[in-house]
């Protein structure tokens, strides 16, 4: 009863902050602990968008257990502390806490420290994902920025903006260089 309790607190208390997103946190989710933490210097001033390279998600069953599988791919076959995004982005709009708005993640090699990411939970090399996602990550910046985790005048990248991957698929990289903050210019 105490657990549900405190989960309920913490759903108010991210859904307050952010009342226009459906925000699923770790422990909804069944996120395992990790191994090791790093405190993210805030505000930060890059958001770079990914795509996890798995199929895509849309109801809740399959996109905890599309998380909790990229968790420990992460974990267990990269070697990393934790799944490495700062939030992941089903289909149907419903953001996934990953490292949050205050850990460092293993996103953007060279920008970590920097930057949050936000990696939409499929392949977009042919299409773009559903308005609901895009929406999503654009009123999760928004948010961020209202609650002084993302700086204002934030540069916007994708993945291989930044680093030599072919990681983004073509479809969403031509959709989010309309967005606002996009730049064509490395940080």
């Amino acid at each position: 009863m105490k657990t549900i309790l405190v989960i309920s607190l913490c759903w108010a208390l991210v859904q307050g902050a952010c009342p226009n997103v459906n925000i699923v946190l770790r422990s909804a989710w069944g996120a395992a602990a990790p191994t090791n933490v790093s405190a993210l210097q805030l505000p930060v001033s890059l958001v770079f968008i990914h795509q996890t390279e798995t199929p895509a998600c849309q109801d809740p069953t399959s996109c905890k257990a599309r998380v909790k599988d990229i968790q420990q791919y992460h974990m267990s076959i990269k070697g990393l502390a934790d799944i490495d995004y700062s939030f992941l982005v089903a289909e149907n709009g419903t953001i996934y806490e990953g490292q949050g708005w205050d850990r460092v993640g293993v996103h953007t090699e060279g920008y970590n420290s920097r930057g949050i990411s936000f990696s939409f939970i499929g392949r977009y090399s042919n299409n773009k994902p559903p308005v609901a996602a895009l929406t999503a990550v654009k009123n999760m910046i928004q948010c961020g920025i209202s609650q002084g985790k993302v700086d204002s005048g934030y540069h916007l990248y994708g993945h291989r903006d930044v680093n030599a991957t072919s990681s983004l698929g073509d479809a969403l990289h031509h959709e989010i260089q309309t967005w606002p903050h996009y730049s064509h210019t490395k940080p």
